[in-house]
Order: structure tokens, then C-alpha cells, then sequence
């Protein structure tokens, strides 16, 4: 009897999600993936936690064949947490290709024994879909990040160049009186040259 590539992902899930996640603590340095791994409770891991419960959804999603969506809140949350760290963009986002190594890995045996290589290739190319998505919303949250830093940084000189005496509030009248000059000089020098 055949057994679909879908029934065999539902029967290893929690094998598959444990291999999955080791995978994703491996990218960070050993202090730090140990303490994501052994601390269970998500008020003291909250990023373990939102790991755990992230591509537990991710798989669930993938299983049900349902497609994906850049609104998925789990999905949102594991790579708002990717974008604000110390990775580079392939480094942050690598995790979703790891799933397509677990799972060969995982049901290399029962692929062979039940010629499941469509069945296989299209859950991957469901899982590169993944990548695209995991891709602009790492984009989105890098630009929110630059924009606050950047934000911050106009604050802060605004307040240093205050602080030094070098930069005084221009009322709103001196702006509106440039301006009005600002365009009647242009008005008269077009005037004059159409003449």
C-alpha cells in the first residue's frame, strides 16, 4: 500500500519539528543556542518559543497544502526576529531550506520504497514559495529598521545641534515668506524670458 508524502509528514511531524528547530539553533553561537533549546518557558524564551510555535504552524500550513500568505503571524514573527539580529539576509532567512534537508533526511527510506519524487518535488517547490514570502517580509522589516534608525539618528543631532546653540526654531511666517518670494522671482523670470 502507498503512502502519500503528506501522511508520512503527518506521522514524523514532531521528529521533523525537533530536527527542524535543532537545525535553526545551530545557526546561533553555542550560549545562545543552548539556552533556546533547554529554556522551555516562553515568558523567559520568548524567541524559543516563537521558533516552536512558528514553524509548528509553518508545517501544519504546508501539510493542509493551503498555500501561504504574507499576513501568516507566526511566519511574521520568526523572521521579525531573524531581521533585527546580526545575520546577513541568506543567513536569516536559510532556515526555510533547511526544512527540504530534514525532511529528505528524515523520509529518505519511505521516498524510495513509495516513489514519492512528484509528491516530493512539489512539497519543496511549496517550500521555495515559503522562501519568497519569508523574503519580502524580511525586506519589510529591514526598511522598518533602517527608517528607525534613521529616525533616531535626525533626533538626536536635531537635539545636539540645539543643545550647542547651533540650530534655532524658524517660525512658520519666514517659511511662507520665502516661499511667496521664493515663486515670485520665478514668476518674473519667466515673464521676462517670454518676452
Amino acid at each position: 500500500m502507498d503512502m502519500k508524502l503528506k501522511d508520512l509528514l503527518e506521522k514524523k511531524k514532531s521528529t521533523i519539528l525537533q530536527r527542524w528547530f535543532e537545525g535553526i539553533m545551530a545557526t546561533y553561537p553555542a550560549d545562545t543556542s543552548g539556552f533556546l533549546k533547554k529554556q522551555k518557558d516562553m515568558f523567559l524564551n520568548p524567541v524559543g518559543h516563537t521558533f516552536t510555535q512558528g514553524i509548528d504552524n509553518i508545517i501544519e500550513t504546508l501539510i493542509a497544502g493551503e498555500g501561504f500568505t504574507e499576513d501568516l503571524p507566526l511566519l511574521d514573527d520568526i523572521i521579525r526576529v531573524r531581521a533585527i539580529q546580526d545575520f546577513t539576509p541568506a543567513q536569516a532567512l536559510n532556515f526555510v531550506f533547511f526544512l527540504k534537508r530534514v525532511i529528505r533526511k528524515e523520509l529518505e527510506k519511505e521516498i524510495k520504497q513509495n516513489k514519492l519524487y512528484d509528491e516530493l518535488l512539489e512539497f519543496e517547490s511549496e517550500i521555495d514559495e515559503l522562501a519568497l514570502y519569508t523574503f519580502n517580509i524580511y525586506v519589510k522589516c529591514r526598511e522598518q529598521l533602517y527608517q528607525l534608525k534613521t529616525d533616531e539618528l535626525k533626533r538626536m543631532t536635531f537635539s545636539l545641534l540645539k543643545k550647542a546653540n547651533l540650530m534655532s526654531e524658524i517660525p512658520a511666517e519666514e517659511f511662507e515668506h520665502s516661499d511667496r518670494d521664493l515663486i515670485k522671482t520665478a514668476e518674473d523670470d519667466l515673464s521676462r524670458s517670454n518676452e
